[in-house]
């Protein structure tokens, strides 16, 4: 998805080389011959797509400082760049004043222009991560944090917010991954409980001895090491909101004690004279069945009839394929700027393969995926080669390119596109990657066709083929010894 830059600038030669300079990046540009234009564009519905501005401040009738001082209060997040010939240290101090994040002096070569950009790019990503973190901590999420376009999700997000309205027991059902904690802080924050304490509990990570000191606390010396008071977890959440995340996995004793908690509104510290009253909103998050389990009598029937008062489901990534693109485009911008990467995005190769991938781990697999292709990747645009665990687990075959490589060790005929068939590959070429019982196949299997592909399309050069398999050549003819594919190996 790429950026879009607004240049401002009344002469109509200098618009042009900043057009054809930011286009050659791969950016897609608008112009603007005034400030007034400027303004009007970015209030329309146009400019709602402007990611950053290329503003000179020299300009009749409406400068570059009037259009700081109109947008950057309405569009604080909206990066400027100012351009100008008059290069004094007070008009830059005056134009950083107003809003602007850089200033080139005119003119300005394609090389310091890329870098104000990427870096103008970088700070707009990395503060809105922060912002965004910020309002996480404070419990001020809300449900326009959200990236979600899909209708799936559209229910989710309607159900969420008829849910803030009340302090009604909220249960979230979902796969691992999805994103229930983020539906929870969104519907804090969306309530009137904005603001206050959100406490997270994981109920499978805490050991069976300690849930109840966990959960509802404890008095000095109630028991063997207990050297001080503490406040349980609904202590620490009074006033606001506890999340008890994996609440299937919570010990059946316990659940009698929580059961009292919902229905009385009161704790019973461990050694205590007396309960204490207590105001929170409970959010119960689950990944199980949890009706079969409360059918099976693995947990208590009446307290998932408490906790089920209003349930949410929501569906894994792969029944909301519209997400992906949004939610890929976030984190490869967010992770670009905290490698210090100027990747801008995927080919719509890769997205056609990141859309078509099941995603058994949801949102959180995906954040993982593309957080590695960031740091992998050598070119400014992700592609399916950066995805070699996706390949493999789609079958996707090793194509063969079509231009002469870097090293030059594979002549024109042998780097013609190709697909060399196997008993494991289909009429593509694709190498298949579940056998005929519906099973995965071995990985070191797998791992071997894909050698033996590579050495057949790069017709036996040892150099280019463990350079396009990211291995090292020691690492090539140790894997071609081990796996018997001696025969295929051309000397070098």
């Amino acid at each position: 998805m790429a950026q879009k830059i607004l240049i401002t600038d009344d002469d109509p030669t200098q618009r042009r080389l900043l057009e054809a300079t930011i286009e050659r990046m791969g950016y897609e540009t608008a112009q603007a011959d005034g400030g007034q234009a400027a303004i009007d564009y970015l209030e329309s519905d146009a400019g709602e797509d402007v990611g950053l501005v290329m503003l000179d401040l020299v300009m009749p009738d409406v400068g570059g400082h009037d259009v700081l001082e109109r947008i950057h209060p309405k569009r604080p997040d909206l990066p400027m760049i100012v351009l100008t010939a008059q290069g004094g240290i007070e008009t830059v101090v005056n134009a950083m004043k107003a809003g602007a994040v850089d200033f080139f002096v005119k003119p300005a070569s394609p090389e310091r222009i890329k870098v104000g950009i990427e870096n103008a790019f970088k700070m707009r990503t990395l503060a809105g991560e922060v912002k965004r973190l910020s309002k996480r901590k404070s419990g001020l999420m809300t449900f326009d944090d959200l990236i979600a376009n899909s209708p799936a999700m559209h229910q989710v997000i309607r159900l969420g917010k008829r849910a803030a309205a009340s302090n009604i027991p909220i249960l979230i059902e979902g796969e691992s991954g999805v994103g229930k904690e983020v539906i929870a802080r969104a519907i804090q924050g969306h309530s009137d409980r904005a603001g206050c304490p959100f406490v997270t509990v994981n109920c499978g990570a805490i050991p069976e001895n300690l849930v109840e000191s966990i959960l509802f606390g404890h008095e000095k010396g109630s028991f063997t090491g207990a050297a001080a008071k503490h406040l349980g977890k609904f202590q620490e959440a009074n006033g606001g909101t506890i999340f008890l995340d994996e609440i299937g996995e919570l010990p059946l004793d316990m659940q009698v004690k929580l059961l009292r908690v919902l229905q009385e509104g009161e704790v019973d510290p461990i050694g205590s004279k007396k309960p204490v009253k207590i105001d929170v909103r409970v959010i119960s998050a689950t990944n199980k069945d949890l009706l079969a389990r409360a059918q099976s009598g693995e947990f208590r029937e009446d307290l998932y009839y408490r906790l089920n008062v209003f349930p949410i489901q929501i569906p894994p990534l792969r029944e909301r394929t519209g997400d992906i693109e949004l939610l890929s485009h976030y984190f490869i911008e967010r992770f670009a700027a905290e490698e210090n990467k100027s990747i801008t995005g995927m080919d719509d190769t890769t997205l056609n393969m990141l859309s078509t991938y099941s995603w058994p781990g949801n949102v959180r697999e995906l954040e993982n995926t593309l957080f590695r292709a960031v740091v992998l990747a050598d070119g400014d645009t992700l592609t399916v080669n950066d995805f070699p665990q996706i390949q493999n687990l789609l079958g996707i075959a090793l194509q063969a390119p079509t231009s002469t490589p870097e090293s030059g060790d594979v002549n024109d005929s042998a780097m013609a596109s190709q697909t060399i068939t196997s008993p494991h590959q289909d009429e593509s070429g694709a190498i298949i990657a579940i056998d005929p019982m519906g099973h995965l196949r071995k990985l070191e299997d797998i791992e071997g066709e894909m050698i033996q592909l590579a050495i057949d399309v790069y017709s036996g050069h040892m150099s280019e083929v463990a350079r396009r398999l990211g291995i090292g050549r020691s690492t090539l003819y140790r894997k071609v010894r081990e796996l018997g594919l001696e025969k295929k190996a051309a000397g070098e």
